[in-house]
């Protein structure tokens, strides 16, 4: 059989070492040699001996729930095997975590990540009230993370000169190092993103850099029970 769908780009190949990569822009494969963190639902294929395990609050405060406005929950996969995992074709971005480094991540755009990262669900001051809620993991340690983003992201530099307003619905991740702050702007709702009510933007300050997405929040879909 002969097809460009067999072309090698597409072939997924034996991981030769465990952890995580990027199958394409579309979606991550983990080579998982123990214990993985990911998504729940975002697992879209997977080979070997592998057990996935929802995750409420976690045991011994190993696993915490991250739950958004959308409803994010996460879950644990264990064994030996390989999975892949992907969201809505999303496009995906492995950042590599470093002792001293602290990532703040809107729990939107968590794929999956090593279970060797520490992570803390926090929530901004104040931002309960806007777009259903403005839930995020601060991530530490050491080890991998899966970023997924709507759209090609934009990485805005962020200066004690110059803070940056990003829009609640479009920021997807910031360094935690940053100082945030609900930032009100009536005047120019007309402006913003339609102009529907009062346009409530992120202020973050300090030292540092913001991710945001180039498109406005769905409408999620229900979840059942």
């Amino acid at each position: 059989m002969k097809s460009d769908l067999f072309a090698t780009e597409n072939m997924a190949q034996q991981a030769t070492v465990p952890g995580m990569t990027l199958q394409n822009a579309k979606s991550v494969k983990y080579a998982v040699n123990g214990e993985m963190h990911a998504r729940q639902g975002s697992m879209i294929a997977f080979r070997g001996n592998l057990q996935f395990e929802r995750k409420g609050q976690g045991v011994g405060g190993m696993l915490k729930r991250a739950v958004t406005g959308e409803g994010l929950a996460l879950m644990a996969v264990r064994g030996q095997g390989e999975a892949w995992f992907a969201h809505e074709a999303q496009n995906c971005f492995v950042v590599d975590i470093e002792q001293g480094d602290a990532l703040t991540v809107n729990g939107r755009n968590v794929l999956c990540f090593d279970a060797s990262l520490s992570y803390e669900i926090k929530t901004v001051k104040g931002a309960g009230m806007t777009g259903g809620g403005l839930f995020n993991s601060v991530f530490t340690g050491y080890g991998k993370l899966a970023v997924i983003c709507e759209g090609s992201p934009i990485v805005i530099p962020v200066t004690q000169q110059q803070p940056v307003y990003v829009d609640t619905d479009a920021v997807v991740g910031w360094s935690a190092q940053l100082n945030t702050s609900l930032h009100r702007s009536q005047s120019v709702g007309s402006m913003i993103r339609g102009g529907s009510g009062e346009a409530v933007q992120l202020m973050l300050q300090g030292d540092g850099f913001v991710i945001v997405r180039p498109s406005e929040l769905k409408s999620e879909k229900p979840t059942s029970g």
